[in-house]
């Protein structure tokens, strides 16, 4: 495997070589391989760019690894456009801009695609039963060249460091694009509007949404979301399960909604209570101040696969339990401490900017 490694790098390090005698382009270069689409922060980030930098060109390359001999090639195509712009800006990890020597004069600016900090990561969960290999990880010069890397808040500096394995002087504290829309109360109302019409029930009961993380190993997962299925008063509440995409769970249950037209952030704004674990969902029902309640029936077990950043049991925002019938009646009771959801959000998102883009954006002109 790390001959394979070594043989490959030395033969796109020979045809970059080639390609970096073009000149450079008045070009930015947005890349993602978490989707074959773009996500939300990209077509937000774009719009923004081409809005603020109309005499640059805006390139999106998103592709997810699914076919290896389609990704080879794909590869190529990224590496020429790499070669001719003057500023890459990743959501995820990028191998041809880790494993390559770039010009001097290309910017690389990593912003992550998850709000804030749950899970551990990238260096932080190398050898991990649910992280990387180190010596594979040291092979693809795993998240090498960035000249940038947000953090949520000054706070999440040192955790952002450990992910990416650099230092400090890296790392800029800045939110994601979608963060606008969240705190947009139009785009929220605009956003119920089109759920409702689609899902007109909605509107007659309290609406629970549950959005777990993804877990390699789904077997207790389906049963305890069974459980939870199971618990619903649906005379009085709605259930609305969003699962990863990547999940093989199945819910054999008429009342229970999935709204697959909708993404999990979507579906906040219909919310009135939010059941999630480890995910990174979160921090975005925080900024939309919706109650939470933790499904946390495997913790232990998930931070000795994974890890958590954060103090779970003392820092987390709301009732945390193995219990769903424990937890559907902490709804119904509804005595949610708001005041700890505040101290959370103060403390691991910095929101003090009114406009994320534009701060984003600034930062991108700034290395033009």
């Amino acid at each position: 495997m790390l001959i394979l490694i070594k043989v490959g790098t030395f033969f796109l390090s020979i045809i970059y070589f080639f390609m970096k005698l073009f000149p450079t382009k008045r070009q930015i270069l947005i890349v993602s391989r978490q989707n074959n689409k773009k996500s939300l922060d990209i077509e937000i980030l774009e719009k923004g760019i081409k809005e603020e930098l109309p005499n640059y060109k805006v390139i999106v390359m998103t592709k997810m690894i699914e076919n290896k001999i389609a990704y080879a090639f794909y590869l190529l195509k990224l590496m020429y456009y790499i070669a001719r712009s003057k500023v890459v800006i990743l959501d995820s990890y990028c191998l041809p801009i880790s494993l390559l020597k770039h010009k001097k004069s290309l910017k690389v600016i990593q912003m992550w695609h998850a709000i804030g900090l749950m899970k551990k990561a990238g260096y932080a969960s190398i050898d991990k039963e649910e992280g990387r290999s180190l010596k594979v990880s040291q092979a693809f010069k795993m998240h090498h060249n960035y000249d940038y890397a947000f953090a949520s808040s000054k706070d999440c500096v040192k955790a952002m460091c450990e992910v990416f394995h650099i230092t400090e002087d890296k790392i800029t504290v800045k939110l994601l694009p979608r963060v606008d829309l969240l705190r947009n109360e139009e785009y929220q109302i605009e956003e119920r509007k089109k759920i409702f019409e689609k899902y007109p029930t909605l509107k007659n009961k309290k609406n629970i949404v549950y959005i777990p993380t993804f877990r390699k190993e789904e077997a207790l997962m389906q049963e305890k979301i069974e459980e939870l299925v199971s618990s619903i008063d649906y005379s009085s509440y709605n259930l609305i399960i969003k699962l990863h995409p990547n999940s093989k769970i199945t819910v054999d249950n008429t009342s229970v909604f999935n709204c697959k037209e909708f993404t999990s952030m979507e579906m906040l704004s219909v919310a009135d209570y939010v059941i999630s674990d480890y995910s990174s969902i979160i921090y975005e029902a925080v900024i939309l101040k919706k109650p939470l309640y933790l499904y946390a029936f495997d913790l232990d077990e998930y931070e000795a696969k994974r890890g958590l950043f954060i103090d779970y049991k003392k820092e987390i925002p709301g009732i945390i339990t193995k219990d769903a019938s424990f937890l559907f009646q902490e709804i119904v009771e509804n005595h949610y401490d708001y005041s700890k959801q505040e101290i959370f959000c103060r403390k691991y998102l910095d929101l003090s900017k009114k406009s994320i883009t534009l701060d984003i954006i600034d930062l991108i002109k700034e290395n033009l």
